[in-house]
């Protein structure tokens, strides 16, 4: 029975170590299958959890309620009870037309937002016809080029009846300009329009690797995001704070939440030099993490975000609406997990993974396709993956309580743990001089990389299984599950297209809006309006983004060794 009084729920705890210490002498001796007990992170786990793991706890400071500081227990206080989190599949591939289908597909199927993977061309501001572009268009997400692959992407689909995320970074003001003005285009108020750009450049130097220009002309523009969606479009997140992709390039669990906070107090801190008021703009801010096998570790950490940016922000950046202390953030399965052996394997992983992120208390969700390690997903396979979430929702009896596993001593220290490990990481890239500093000293990356080292020895050792790859191996296992392709048809068509925007378009009209790009980059207006023109003119990603290249440069990453 839990005392009511508060402070007074660990009473005991002196006789419960003496037991604990006679309960640990007793079982030393016994045999265990394995020499460690590891986290995918490598961080050791105690054979037991016991009130003595606790110290100092204190459930009102520490926990408290859902929906009430710090968040420990989630943002809202009836979480799924109130509304089931957002079922966003990832999407994008070959031409508008293509994803456009996909979209359809999948809102026919159940699907509750729309998620937009773009191909690499358009990740890096390059046309489909750009020379840097062949061989790429379509092959991993969906090429757009202009305003006209836009309008084609979304057709039939009513922009304020659903959410929208695009996945996009180095570009990702012109792309949330091309959508800004296709909504206008169909009559629809900037105010109506609801969703995320992802537009996180801080973990592209860190991690992923697509950026185009330098750190402080892409701090600028997403500045002016953030600015622009806080008056004209309150309803749009600007930007999702994304620990996915350090994740994915090998990090730990705790860097993942540690870096990832980090970048995000960099962008808040930049705002408000720009002169925004913390609770103009941070209501609107987002994130996205990993989920990865570590099915504890992974609850944890979610836990362990909410608190710790809960605590900066009332403290630090004195923000006085609660909403501006609300860390909201989207969980993506671990691609990285996933493998081409046995892909039906992937179900489970992905089963695991998207139940963590639940009871983590994410308020959407993306499970990977079982095929995304041989080619972008299928029909099938996409349909599968959502299903695992509707099943997770409506059959699994996860969501009939709110944050279940609260008051475990083992989530609760591995939460404490995460939290303390976190803030001695921010310690260390404030010794730096913060985020971009820490960059270009090559902290993060060389962080990640020792992380990837470890977690590859361990692997190679034998000392981590993996399941269809280091062990219970079929040999002349064959692949017998269907593979979407990519087809030099679709580049085609893309290409054709691109041209013929070229030929019918007002070209007089195309260089004034570049010319006035050109001069708003070259100030310190906000650039969004003149990009959003500049879209509606029918100016290219590509031509947009060169003209931005004059002005800002292009980024080129130190040599470390």
């Amino acid at each position: 029975m839990v005392n009511k009084e508060q402070g007074q729920g660990m009473s005991g705890k002196s006789d419960i170590r003496k037991d604990e210490e006679r309960w640990h002498e007793e079982v030393k001796d016994l045999a265990e299958i394995r020499e460690r007990f590891i986290t995918t992170s490598s961080e050791e786990i105690d054979p037991l959890y016991t009130p003595t793991s606790l110290d100092g706890f204190d459930y009102l400071r520490d926990l408290g309620f859902p929906g009430e500081y710090p968040y420990t227990r989630g943002v809202y206080k009836n979480m799924y009870r109130g509304r089931m989190w957002t079922m966003r599949m990832f999407a994008g591939f070959g031409t508008a037309e293509d994803t456009n289908e996909r979209f359809k597909y999948l809102l026919e199927h159940g699907q509750t937002g729309l998620s937009t993977a773009f191909d690499l061309p358009t990740l890096y501001g390059y046309d489909s016809d750009a020379p840097d572009s062949i061989g790429e268009v379509g092959r991993c997400g969906v090429a757009v080029s202009s305003l006209e692959d836009m309008e084609i992407l979304f057709d039939g689909i009513t922009l304020d009846q659903v959410s929208t995320s695009m996945t996009i970074n180095g570009p990702a003001a012109i792309v949330l300009a091309f959508y800004a003005a296709m909504a206008e285009k169909q009559g629809i108020a900037l105010d109506k329009l609801s969703g995320t750009t992802q537009n996180d450049i801080l973990k592209e130097y860190i991690a992923q690797k697509e950026f185009i220009f330098p750190p402080a002309p892409s701090m600028r523009l997403i500045t002016d995001t953030v600015e622009f969606c806080a008056h004209d479009m309150p309803r749009w997140h600007p930007i999702s704070i994304s620990g996915y992709h350090i994740r994915e390039a090998g990090s730990t669990a705790v860097q993942e939440l540690a870096f990832t906070l980090a970048d995000g107090f960099a962008y808040v801190e930049d705002a408000l030099e720009r002169g925004l008021d913390i609770d103009e703009f941070a209501p609107r801010l987002s994130f996205f993490f990993n989920a990865h096998n570590d099915f504890f570790e992974e609850i944890a950490k979610y836990r362990a975000a909410r608190r710790i940016y809960a605590r900066r922000m009332k403290e630090k950046y004195r923000a006085k609406n609660p909403r501006s202390l609300l860390m909201r953030f989207h969980t993506q399965t671990a691609g990285c997990s996933l493998t081409a052996q046995q892909p039906e394997n992937n179900i489970v992983r992905v089963t695991i993974q998207a139940l963590a992120g639940v009871l983590g208390g994410t308020q959407s969700l993306h499970t990977n396709s079982m095929d995304e390690t041989l080619a972008l997903p299928s029909d099938k396979a996409a349909k599968v993956a959502l299903r695992t979430q509707q099943i997770i929702a409506h059959e699994s009896g996860v969501v009939n309580t709110i944050d279940p596993l609260a008051g475990s001593y083992f989530i609760e220290s591995l939460t404490d743990k995460m939290e303390s490990e976190a803030e001695e990481y921010f310690e260390r890239i404030e010794k730096l001089g913060g985020v971009i500093p820490a960059i270009e000293k090559g902290f993060f990356q060389q962080e990640i990389a020792r992380a990837a080292y470890r977690y590859q020895k361990e692997f190679d050792s034998d000392e981590r299984v993996i399941v269809g790859v280091n062990r219970f191996v079929e040999e002349d296992e064959k692949i017998e599950i269907p593979i979407l392709e990519i087809t030099e048809e679709m580049h085609e068509r893309q290409v054709t297209r691109l041209r013929a925007l070229r030929e019918r378009r007002d070209e007089d009209g195309v260089k004034e809006a570049l010319a006035e790009v050109r001069r708003v980059c070259s100030g310190t207006e906000n650039v969004m309006p003149f990009l959003i023109e500049a879209a509606k003119a029918y100016c290219t990603l590509g031509e947009i983004v060169d003209v931005m290249r004059e002005v800002f440069g292009t980024y080129r990453e130190p040599s470390m060794f």
